[in-house]
Order: C-alpha cells, then sequence, then structure tokens
C-alpha cells in the first residue's frame, strides 16, 4: 500500500471512529433524558415528561444526523472498513429510540391513570 492510500485509510478511520463517538455521546444523552422523563411521570408531574421527551428526541435526530451522513457516503461509493465501535454506536441508537417509544407509552398510562 502507498503511503497516500494509508493517510486516506487512517482518516476514514478517524472519521468513522469520530461518528460512532458522536452517536453514542447523543444516544447517551436521550436515554438519561428519558430517564428522567420516567420519573417526573412517576411522581405525578406530566409537564416536565414532555420537556425530557422533546429534548430526548432532539439528541436521537442528532445522533441519526450523524448516522445519515455515512449512509450518504457509503451511497456515494465512499465506504469504511467493518467497526465494532460504530456496530456498537448503531445498536446504542436502536435501543434508545426503542425505549423511547416504549416510555412515551408508559407515560401516557400513568397519565391515564391518575
Amino acid at each position: 500500500m502507498r503511503e497516500n492510500e494509508l493517510e486516506e485509510n487512517e482518516l476514514e478511520e478517524n472519521e468513522l471512529v469520530a461518528v460512532a463517538m458522536e452517536i453514542i455521546l447523543h444516544a447517551g444523552n436521550a436515554r438519561k433524558l428519558i430517564d428522567e422523563a420516567f420519573q417526573y411521570a412517576k411522581s405525578g408531574d406530566f409537564t416536565t415528561p414532555k420537556i425530557k421527551m422533546e429534548e430526548a428526541n432532539a439528541e436521537i435526530v442528532e445522533a441519526h444526523r450523524a448516522q445519515t451522513k455515512l449512509i450518504q457516503e457509503e451511497a456515494r461509493g465512499i465506504t469504511h472498513e467493518p467497526s465494532l465501535l460504530f456496530n456498537h454506536a448503531q445498536d446504542t441508537l436502536m435501543i434508545v429510540s426503542s425505549e423511547m417509544q416504549t416510555t412515551k407509552r408508559l407515560i401516557e398510562v400513568l397519565e391515564s391513570l391518575m
């Protein structure tokens, strides 16, 4: 491999790591906000959870933006080596997205019971 190709591969790998960490960061922020929303709902406060869930949704959107950037690159023919860290980031994002939907429904149930 030529030195130029090695530098390009290193840049691509660094980009993938940065995007993976961005996804993990935003998904983690969303998870924290979702947990806070549920705690407020359990105590009978249903105004604060709405705000927390909106904030969590904004974090999910940011994580998806980072992910979409790589998907668009691949569609243009720019590929990256497989990465366990990026797989972990995608798994985390999908799990937190699912937790968000479930928590939203649980809050609705709690609100209807109080």
